[in-house]
């Protein structure tokens, strides 16, 4: 069966850092762009970064940029966020997604939570 899987969310302090897996199965990540996406506490659901399955393409939000990273594997049909210098706000459930475009295939992740306190 198709599967998303984060991992890697955790307690962390303020500046510290973190990094994220989803690994997929049943599917071939190499066909889709991916996306990260957070949801904090009483708030909407918003998108973190992505990258586009060719052309090493990449987006991120402005709260993040400059401390987040995101990458793909290939190989090991494994996407990858690496937050640097965590900030308070950065506390969220973090979701990874996966859309194939125009040919209509789009997964979501069950949700890692993050929180970043002292």
């Amino acid at each position: 069966q198709l599967q998303f899987v984060e991992s890697g969310g955790g307690l962390v302090q303020p500046g510290g850092s973190l990094r994220l897996s989803c690994a997929a199965s049943g599917f071939t990540l190499e066909y889709y762009a991916i996306g990260w996406f957070r949801q904090a506490p009483g708030k909407e659901r918003e998108g973190v970064s992505c990258i586009k399955s060719t052309g090493g393409i990449t987006n991120y939000a402005d709260s993040v940029k400059g401390r987040f990273t995101i990458s793909r594997d290939d190989a090991q049909n494994t996407v990858y966020l690496q937050m640097n210098s965590l900030k308070p706000e950065d506390t969220a459930v973090y979701y990874c997604y996966a859309d194939s475009g125009a040919y209509g295939m789009r997964y979501w992740g069950k949700g890692t939570l993050v929180t970043v306190s002292s």
